[in-house]
């Protein structure tokens, strides 16, 4: 009879791991539509138009994949340091906004095959003189809390005087344009963006790092990451990715080479 007992329970336990391994990609679409979070607070990733609406690269890499799975989008606009943790409490099916694949994030989340490429850069106050890393010791910083740049300043320029922001896009963008802190590290892309748009800011040349960017969702569903990968490999492969990272860089823009 115990032996009995510990069968059973043992079955219950695989019928349960099994209908959780299996219940995602089903749920989303029973639910009749899929949660994504997305960065909306820098061009050209993610940010709102004139009519409020989201849009960017990573929108569209979103709507792409909601298209895959057949059902319609719901778009939540995530600080970087609220998207792992709203992941993780089932408060989001997927996450497409800018998250670097850290050997300490793939610990707690799943990533898909990198969909972008990033690197990160300096941007400073011209009367600043920033012309090195070295030069950012002992000024004010401003970098997203538990982002790639954090770990980045600290570790480059340990003697810098931090200034943490939920969301460098707009929080850390307007920091720098009423110029109440004199340097930032972010997303390459946003801050060349930036510069353009700012003659009183510029960055220094070096991109620093070439990091994958990829979709993050909750770990212990390998039927999702599985598709999920199949449409990143596709998005790659058939022309998408080129056409969207043109779009939002510039037609001459170069995309990063990805694997197919």
């Amino acid at each position: 009879m115990q032996g009995l007992t510990k069968l059973a329970a043992a079955a219950a336990l695989m019928l349960a791991a099994a209908s959780a391994l299996a219940g995602r990609i089903e749920d989303i679409k029973a639910r009749g539509y899929v949660r994504i979070g997305v960065s909306l607070g820098g061009e050209p990733i993610g940010f709102r138009n004139a009519a409020n609406e989201a849009v960017g690269y990573d929108v569209d890499v979103a709507k792409q994949l909601a298209a895959k799975l057949g059902v319609p989008v719901r778009f939540s606009d995530v600080s970087s340091d609220a998207r792992i943790s709203m992941l993780r409490s089932g408060q989001l099916d997927l996450v497409v906004a800018n998250v670097s694949i850290t050997p300490q994030r793939a610990r707690v989340v799943d990533f898909s095959m990198p969909y972008n490429l990033a690197g990160l850069r300096v941007i400073a106050q011209r009367s600043a003189h920033v012309r090195t890393l070295a030069d950012l010791n002992g000024k004010r910083v401003v970098v997203g809390r538990g982002t790639t740049a954090d770990a980045f300043l600290r570790q480059s320029a340990p003697q810098a005087q931090p200034v943490y922001t939920d969301n460098f896009a707009p929080d850390g963008v307007l920091l720098l344009q009423q110029k109440r802190v004199d340097a930032g590290i972010e997303d390459a892309s946003l801050l060349d963006y930036l510069a353009s748009k700012n003659g009183e800011l510029e960055t220094l040349p070096t991109m620093y790092g070439n990091t994958p960017i990829g979709i993050a969702m909750a770990k212990g569903d390998p039927a999702l990451l599985a598709f999920v990968n199949a449409f990143v490999a596709d998005y790659v492969k058939s022309g998408a990715y080129a056409a969207n990272y043109r779009k939002w860089w510039g037609s001459k823009a170069t995309p990063p080479a990805l694997a197919r």
